[in-house]
């Protein structure tokens, strides 16, 4: 096999051909390396990547190129597959000074430089300045040129400053008591990667059952491309410290590959987490965005209901409540939901990663339509989903406080009616109403003109039917009692 020299100082020392003498350059072997990508959908990833080298006796200076530029440093890890006890890290480097023009004229600072106008004059000198794209020199004869950004056409430099490199690049003084060809695994942390679920439901016509497609999204603005890669996507919540500054990057053109789909996924329990390993080797160019099939569903029962909730939210009890206006909002909206099951009997039958829910509907020409979107947070087996869609356009509610009594200092009553109007032609609709008792925690419905049930120690909740072109009124009063 046919190895490749590569020099392991900076890109300077490759440009001006130094040759290197101790310690010894490791020679990467002429194959493709393995990687491995675990992506967290918070915001971070985590690589391994193998490499074969071929090292000789005592010290080498060891270089991985390649590496993303998001990298967090200070979880690296190298290690020896094949010779482990007999192979250690001496030192360890992060090289990210990389060759920009920004860094090329600081490095000329006080130096002899070139610059080409527009006009095609060409200006020698010592470089003064080169803030702001603006060039400054002092010539021989001792004159200042000044020369803007919009007039320069050129720069020349006498050559590459060391210490500049082309990409970043993690290096280290390895030693070893045994040469020879060597496999060696590096793992790291990055930021610049992540990835969401998308949900893309088509709702049937009678509004009964649905069929789902879920795909998997990942994002990769690390600052590097990962070919040929194994590819893990771990859902869940898992803690991590803010993750440090990374290096700053110019502005992303997102592209977006959509994965063939034959690619299948597999999902499994890991710790308390998910986890969802594409079984192909996937190619995740940097800056761009990959999108993959993961789940689907097709029939899966399901059901819209609406609510009309006119008060405003409750935060807990800290002290009785009596200001009579309390709660009032002058909300009419009755909201629109879906629901569906995700267990196994009667629902998809599948864990729901958490993502964006775009519900579509076909209209009377075949054409989906948009009718809703969401998101959710990460949904085992066999719970159900509740998916707010919008506001329904022929449903009207309207809350009236009636009647406001504080009996004593420690005792209030009061009555509310709910107003219900349907204004739909020929559907009957049942209109779901929670009902807060804010006021205190010891409270007691006095007379109600509907059935209802206590859903917890603070709520209830009416279930009323509405005819078309109809309105429905409902009343309760309630009573609250505290210590004096």
């Amino acid at each position: 096999m046919q190895l490749k020299q590569r020099t392991l100082f900076t890109a300077a020392a490759l440009l001006l051909a130094v040759t290197l003498v101790a310690p010894t350059m490791a020679q990467e072997d002429d194959l493709e390396p393995t990687v491995a990508v675990t992506v967290y959908n918070q915001g971070s990833a985590l690589v391994r990547d193998r490499r074969q080298f071929t090292l000789n006796e005592g010290e080498n200076i060891v270089n991985f190129t390649d590496v993303a530029s998001s990298i967090d440093p200070t979880s690296v890890v190298l290690s020896s597959l094949t010779n482990p006890e007999g192979t250690s890290v001496l030192e360890q480097n992060y090289v990210y000074d990389l060759v920009d023009v920004s860094a090329l004229l600081e490095r000329y600072l006080d130096e002899q430089i070139e610059v080409i106008a527009e006009d095609g004059t060409t200006y020698s000198g010592m470089l003064l300045s080169g803030r702001n794209g603006s060039v400054i020199l002092q010539q021989e004869n001792g004159q200042i040129v000044v020369i803007g950004q919009d007039k320069i056409r050129d720069l020349r430099f006498p050559a590459l400053p060391s210490g500049l490199i082309t990409r970043p690049t993690l290096r280290w003084n390895l030693f070893t008591n045994t040469p020879g060809e060597q496999t060696v695994e590096l793992t790291y942390l990055t930021g610049g990667m992540s990835w969401t679920a998308d949900y893309n439901l088509l709702l049937g016509a009678d509004n009964t059952s649905l069929d789902l497609n879920g795909w998997v999204t990942l994002n990769n603005t690390s600052g590097t491309s990962y070919h040929d890669a194994l590819v893990k996507l771990v859902a869940g919540d898992v803690n991590r410290l803010p993750e440090p500054q990374a290096m700053e990057r110019g502005t992303v053109m997102m592209d977006m590959a959509v994965a063939a789909p034959s690619a299948p996924v597999e999902q499994r329990e890991f710790y308390e987490y998910h986890l969802y390993e594409i079984t192909r080797p996937v190619t995740v160019g940097n800056n761009e965005t990959k999108q993959v099939e993961f789940v689907t569903g097709a029939n899966v029962p399901a059901s819209t209901f609406y609510v009309y909730n006119g008060q405003t939210p409750f935060y807990g009890y800290y002290s009785p409540i009596i200001d009579r206006g309390y709660g009032s909002t002058g909300i009419t909206d009755v909201q629109n939901y879906l629901e569906f099951s995700t267990g196994e009997d009667g629902g998809l039958g599948a864990d729901l990663p958490a993502g964006r829910v775009r519900v579509y509907q076909e209209d009377v020409d075949g054409a989906a339509l948009l009718i809703g979107e969401n998101s959710i947070d990460h949904t085992p087996q066999g719970e159900t989903v509740e998916l707010y869609l919008g506001n329904a356009f022929d449903l009207v509610g309207e809350r009236i406080q009636t009647d406001f009594r504080l009996l004593s200092d420690n005792i209030i009553e009061e009555t509310y009616e709910i107003h219900l109007r349907n204004r739909k032609d020929n559907q009957t609709v049942e209109i779901r109403v929670p009902e807060t008792m804010f006021r205190w925690s010891n409270w007691e419905i006095l007379s109600a003109s509907h059935d209802y049930t206590k859903t917890d120690s603070s709520h209830i909740e009416f279930r009323v039917p509405v005819e078309p072109q109809g309105e429905t009124v409902l009343y309760y009063t309630v009573r609250y009692t505290w210590p004096r």
